[in-house]
């Protein structure tokens, strides 16, 4: 996904100006996961990440396009990391071990901020058309991973054949994001465990083994 700062841009930065546009940027994802994109100004972007205005004026012309480094950077890690824990799943044990860390990882924090991406589609994709597309390829990315964990279940003879990993894999995102929410409200880990678990027992129904559900 292209960002905000082009390819002859990014070329022409120095080490310390990249080491600077990483600090605001990563200053501005803490913040707008907090605060929410709204309520998160440039001034409040500046005094954490300890930079001055005419440095963030620099690396973004105005907070939309801010706004959209941090999406590709909250974006780059959360795929960077569901590729790690996904890409070699092949078994409903592997999946419910991805489950188990996503939830411990929320419980940690009590359920607070949900999950980062989710965060900002709430904040900004009815009113930002660039932010929204690309969240969108975001997730997107992030059901494909799911939907290739499914696949290679399907190889394994683990699901059945005929069954849509894509809209398998679409369902379980949802449950997944519609847990992180519900966490956050509850304050609570609790019911993202139970909508996962949900999702993931209707996912072992469709083995060919296990047609009982049991």
């Amino acid at each position: 996904m292209s960002g905000t700062v082009d390819g002859e841009q990014t070329r022409r930065l120095t080490a310390r100006g990249i080491r600077t546009r990483a600090r605001i940027v990563s200053a501005a994802a803490d913040l707008m996961r907090v605060k929410g994109v709204d309520a998160t100004t440039m001034d409040d972007v500046r005094a954490a990440s300890g930079t001055s205005k005419s440095q963030i004026y620099h690396h973004f012309r105005d907070k939309n396009e801010l706004v959209m480094g941090v999406i590709e950077n909250v974006g780059d890690f959360i795929i960077r990391r569901e590729t790690d824990s996904l890409g070699h799943v092949s078994t409903l044990n592997g999946l419910r071990r991805w489950r188990d860390a996503l939830v411990q990882a929320n419980d940690l924090r009590h359920g607070a901020y949900g999950c980062a991406l989710g965060s900002l589609a709430g904040d900004v994709a009815d009113h930002d058309e660039a932010a929204r597309a690309a969240l969108a390829r975001l997730f997107r990315a992030w059901s494909d991973l799911i939907a290739d964990a499914l696949t290679r279940m399907q190889d394994r003879g683990v699901l059945k054949p005929d069954v849509d990993a894509h809209y398998l894999a679409d369902g379980l995102l949802a449950s997944l994001q519609g847990g992180y929410l519900l966490a956050q409200t509850a304050g609570s880990a609790a019911p993202m465990g139970r909508a996962l678990d949900m999702a993931l027992d209707y996912i072992a129904m469709l083995s060919p083994n296990r047609a009982d559900g049991r």
